[in-house]
């Protein structure tokens, strides 16, 4: 389950970052991009999982692009929505100064949306846990939702609440640990916005 999470999330988060500042910068690419993104976004990743299945070479692969899926849409979203609100006098300033283009990106633009990247991140973590478990339990032959799955087949209950309860306790690890990147990344914000 760690592995499946860590790779998908991992591979979301990177595209999300990726086609969020680009169609957050350029208006030609949100011209092409957000209609795809309006289009592809709202649907949920579980519903691709018949698709998945066929189009993936395995049961792993599928599950950790469906996983990349879920976390890819709310990164790229509010990836895009920071980067486009960026203030211009932030941009204005920055190229009297004398900056280039890609310095007005990685200088000022991402930093200025790094607040709206972190809450797509933490939003596509909470997809990505649910689409992990419903994903194991359809194809993959292991992992927490798997057992899941199997210990209800077998009206085994009492293991499955110890597979929730370590559910429970594994996705809230993950989730302080991005919450202490949060503090550690945003310490300027400390004070000023509660979380």
């Amino acid at each position: 389950s760690l592995v499946l999470l860590l790779s998908g999330y991992t591979l979301g988060v990177i595209i999300g970052l990726v086609s969020g500042v680009c169609i957050g910068w350029s208006n030609s690419v949100r011209y092409w991009g957000m209609p795809l993104l309006k289009v592809v976004g709202p649907i949920p990743a579980t519903a691709w999982i018949p698709l998945a299945m066929v189009v993936a070479p395995s049961a792993i692969v599928s599950a950790a692009g469906l996983v990349a899926l879920a976390v890819w849409f709310p990164v790229t979203m509010l990836t895009a929505s920071g980067i486009s609100n960026t203030r211009a006098s932030y941009l204005d300033v920055a190229r009297t100064l004398g900056a280039g283009r890609l310095y007005l990106i990685f200088r000022v633009a991402i930093p200025a949306a790094v607040p709206n990247i972190f809450i797509g991140l933490f939003m596509g973590l909470g997809a990505s846990f649910l689409t992990l478990v419903v994903a194991e339990s359809v194809g993959v032959k292991s992992g927490l939702g798997w057992y899941l799955s199997w210990a209800q087949g077998w009206a085994e209950y009492g293991k499955v609440f110890a597979a929730l309860i370590i559910m429970a306790a594994f996705f809230s690890t993950v989730m302080t640990l991005l919450f202490k990147l949060r503090d550690r990344v945003l310490v300027w914000q400390k004070g000023i916005i509660k979380w």
